[in-house]
């Protein structure tokens, strides 16, 4: 279980994670499914596990993949849903402005992929084969991203 630190994770970027998590207690309104989505068992488990995620991150100490994967996935759709998340009231609520929280997040994300990204199609739901429908109809796959 890795911390923070050797995730290479800056201060900054495990304060914006707990900004994350802390968002969904305040302004952003969690449904059940968007919970479940984001890999916490309700709405009540988003409050009572992301303060238990959010003071691991305050105290440096580690995380299981899966909590560095909520802590995302809240994060994320704290920021950027005007729905369900903060979205346009982020600036407001945490004192971060947009273009840094924004540029923060790109980081943490390029850390975390590679803890969090196996978790996708097991933990994370489940994932069809890939351009199912497509292939189905007699389609060739489309092109792959160049990245």
């Amino acid at each position: 279980m890795p911390t923070a630190e050797q995730l290479s994770l800056t201060d900054e970027e495990s304060r914006l994670l707990q900004l994350g998590l802390m968002e969904w207690c305040g302004p952003a309104r969690c449904t059940e499914e968007f919970a479940v989505a984001m890999g916490f068992d309700s709405a009540q488990d988003v409050s009572r596990r992301g303060m238990s995620i959010r003071s691991a991150l305050a105290d440096k100490e580690s995380l299981d993949p899966m909590d560095w994967a909520r802590a995302l996935l809240a994060t994320e759709l704290a920021f950027a849903s005007d729905v369900v998340g903060s979205g346009y009231e982020w600036s407001t609520t945490t004192g971060w402005a947009d273009d840094v929280t924004l540029r923060l997040l790109r980081s943490a994300q390029l850390k975390l992929i590679r803890t969090v990204a196996p978790l996708v199609g097991r933990e994370l739901g489940t994932r069809l084969t890939p351009h199912v429908e497509v292939l189905r109809a007699g389609g060739a796959p489309p092109p792959r991203p160049a990245w």
